[in-house]
């Protein structure tokens, strides 16, 4: 995936966020916790796109 692809794609899900908290009347702790749910799946998704999570599969704790 090319890096205009993953701008364009965090830029969607920013103004989707935006348009969110400030157009759905929400309470504010559900607002946030929507707010960290997302922010929470992009970075996993960033960390997926550049391969971090593989390398974090290959450590072992204990045996």
């Amino acid at each position: 995936m090319s890096l205009i692809t993953v701008v364009a794609i965090l830029i969607v899900v920013g103004v989707l966020l935006w348009l969110v908290n400030t157009y759905i009347p929400m309470q504010a702790t559900i607002k946030q916790i929507l707010n960290a749910v997302v922010v929470i799946a992009v970075v996993l998704w960033l960390l997926q796109m550049t391969g971090a999570l593989n390398t974090l599969r290959d450590i072992r704790i204990g045996r």
